[in-house]
């Protein structure tokens, strides 16, 4: 990364748990096309990397992240079409790696959570947020539809009627009312946040890699696949992870009566 990139995403190392950072606050950590493009290059970076399990993915400042950069359209709206069509590429890209990797994706949300920063929060495999996050999606509010698989994972979390009011609507989810909804995992108080986020992605962390990334496959094949396709996909990862180091190591474990150790 150049040093630009490096300003505005931030990626730490720690063992098996990586650390991605936004780095806009004085913007609310808005997309633009810096940004997208780092965050691809990190995103790409620790998906490829086999030491690293899980991936925290979280936001300097008062925001996770407000969606996109408007000052960016707002500079040459005669060709916006074309600067949106760029920014949503890098941001695609960021989402489906996030959605294919073996590693669990792990959110960590505050304050205003907008546009982009709703899909691509609750396109994270798991969502811990703070007391004071709210969700909206606001698109509509700008006279456009959403991007980063917002519709697809709102349709998905709240089922056809609730997305599309959540998704026309300029309203504020609140986090409780997030978590009722089962749009996120947990909700935390704000000065919490990080220390519940790394605490849950070292619990996956010390966990059988090959056996959650299985998993991970199957929750989403599970949405558009038939039953009939899923009991393939179960036996078929079943068999590949009883071959495996980690199961003798969890049956051996559980017959024992003590903690799994897992490679």
């Amino acid at each position: 990364m150049n040093s630009d990139h490096q300003s505005c995403v931030l990626v730490e190392r720690k063992e098996r748990i990586g650390h991605i950072r936004l780095n806009r606050p004085k913007s609310l950590n808005t997309l633009d096309e810096t940004l997208g493009r780092a965050l691809l290059e990190a995103v790409t970076a620790l998906t490829d990397d086999p030491a690293i399990r899980v991936i925290v993915l979280s936001g300097e400042g008062r925001s996770f992240m407000a969606g996109g950069d408007l000052a960016v359209f707002a500079s040459d709206l005669a060709h916006a079409g074309e600067t949106a069509g760029k920014l949503i590429d890098l941001f695609h890209g960021t989402m489906r790696r996030i959605a294919t990797a073996d590693q669990i994706v792990i959110s960590a949300a505050q304050g205003p959570v907008a546009g982009g920063g709703f899909s691509l929060a609750l396109g994270c495999d798991l969502c811990i947020a703070a007391s004071d996050a709210t969700f909206v999606s606001a698109y509509a509010q700008i006279a456009t539809n959403p991007d980063g698989g917002g519709s697809w994972t709102a349709t998905r979390l709240l089922g056809p009627k609730r997305a599309l009011a959540f998704l026309i609507s300029p309203e504020r989810i609140k986090a409780a009312e997030a978590l009722e909804l089962g749009m996120i995992n947990k909700v935390v108080a704000p000065e919490a946040l990080m220390t519940e986020a790394f605490a849950m992605a070292d619990q996956i962390a010390n966990g059988p890699r090959a056996a959650i990334g299985t998993i991970k496959r199957l929750v989403r094949t599970a949405v558009t696949g038939s039953m009939d396709a899923q009991f393939d996909l179960e036996k078929a990862g079943f068999m590949a992870n009883a071959s495996g180091a980690d199961f003798r190591e969890g049956v051996t474990a559980f017959l024992a009566r003590r903690p799994a150790r897992f490679e």
